[in-house]
């Protein structure tokens, strides 16, 4: 069974222990140098394909993450992938050097976040520095707006990822219907949910193809369904975002369903459906297996 965890910034872990005990791992908020206050309100809104967000990267700082976050985290039982952002190559290496000797299961580079000054175009300088600074496994989480998002994961593979997360959110706008002006106090924020899926797919299927790297896939999974698609299109896990936000017990139903899916295609382990979008399409996978009352 592929590994299920959360997007960042989509989970407290803390309020929602037992949600984030679901999962196979838990992903933090991006946490940053210094101390973040983030966007001014109003920083979320519900659209009508999924949630549009302006949060800014708010966090304590690493000090304050490092010190007092972390070792509450860390007691939930669940491994811990800290996600780290930035302005500059530095920022990650500063963030990775001190997350080396703590107990985290990975550290997830953010390059992609939509709502402060991207770095995407110093990628390869950034996933060198911090694969410089620490020995812990490296996600590098890509913006599916880049223009060729497979030569970018190639540059962090060149660099030294061990794995990408695929993908980030787009950038949207949405109006007051009695105003016309804004929602956002930014104006423009991350999409994300539903309409983030055949993006995702298409980010996950490129990447795979230019890099065989290890992939979490993300964007819009709601159903077991959503995310076979995304193993088929090259990931080895999912993470769950926006349905975790109205959906709590997502984690278990989603699996679950993942499993029967498979079954239904004949497939003993959602995992042996990895990469089956890249083969030709001589024929279909069986459909007709009888699928059993409860699959654990």
């Amino acid at each position: 069974m592929p590994p299920l965890l959360n997007a960042s910034g989509c989970l407290d872990a803390l309020a929602a222990p037992d949600v984030a005990r679901s999962l196979d791992a838990f992903v933090t908020k991006t946490v940053t140098p210094l101390r973040r206050d983030g966007n001014a309100p109003v920083r979320i809104a519900e659209i009508d394909c999924g949630m549009l967000n302006t949060i800014g990267l708010a966090n304590p700082g690493l000090d304050d993450f490092v010190c007092d976050t972390l070792p509450r985290l860390l007691e939930l039982g669940v491994p811990v992938w800290v996600s780290v952002g930035g302005f500059r190559a530095g920022d990650y290496a500063e963030s990775c050097a001190r997350l080396d000797d703590e107990g985290v299961e990975a550290i997830e580079l953010n390059v992609s976040c939509p709502n402060v000054e991207s770095p995407v175009e110093a990628t390869e300088e950034i996933v060198a520095a911090a694969r410089a600074a620490t020995a812990k496994p490296l996600f590098t989480k890509l913006s599916p707006q880049l223009p060729d998002v497979a030569a970018v994961a190639l540059a962090a593979a060149r660099a030294g990822t061990d794995g990408l997360s695929l993908v980030n959110t787009l950038r949207g706008l949405a109006l007051d219907p009695r105003t016309l002006a804004p929602v956002l106090s930014t104006a423009t924020g991350g999409v994300s949910g539903p309409v983030l899926r055949p993006v995702a797919l298409a980010a996950v299927h490129a990447c795979y193809a230019a890099t065989g790297l290890p992939i979490v896939g993300m964007g819009g999974v709601e159903t077991g369904r959503h995310a076979l698609d995304l193993i088929a299109a090259g990931a080895s896990a999912c993470a769950l975002g926006t349905i975790l936000f109205r959906d709590p017990d997502a984690p278990a139903r989603v699996r679950a369903e993942l499993a029967r899916t498979a079954f239904r295609l004949g497939l003993e382990d959602p995992l042996a459906a990895r990469g089956l979008a890249h083969r030709e399409a001589e024929r279909p996978l069986p459909s007709e297996t009888k699928i059993p009352a409860k699959v654990n």
